[in-house]
């Protein structure tokens, strides 16, 4: 299947469809070390105020990864859909990025 088989929202419910079962909670985790010119790069940023584009862009590329093995968990214990999606962001000691989104795995049918 492919990824585009599990439909995704932050809302409790899904509009026009109908839950008929639920599977409880899923998560897709991603770990990303820095780059080291990227941590040059942003320490001038925060002196010198302005976007830090390297890491937009890697957290960008890290959300979407996440979303991905969500969908791959979510596919896992059989569902077609995640409901309350949500993300979390965290830094581990300053040299890595955690992105984790998160949801609860539902069947759902159009009404």
């Amino acid at each position: 299947m492919s990824h585009d088989d599990i439909i995704i929202t932050t809302m409790n419910d899904l509009p026009g469809y109908e839950i008929v079962a639920v599977y409880g909670e899923v998560f897709g985790l991603v770990v990303r070390a820095r780059n080291a010119f990227s941590n040059i790069g942003a320490s001038f940023r925060t002196v010198a105020g302005g976007e830090v584009k390297g890491y937009t862009k890697l957290l960008t590329e890290s959300r979407n990864h996440a979303v991905d093995r969500l969908k791959d968990s979510a596919r896992e214990h059989g569902a077609n859909a995640v409901i309350a999606m949500r993300f979390d962001c965290n830094d581990i000691g300053n040299v890595m990025s955690e992105v984790a989104a998160y949801g609860t795995a539902v069947t759902v049918r159009p009404l």
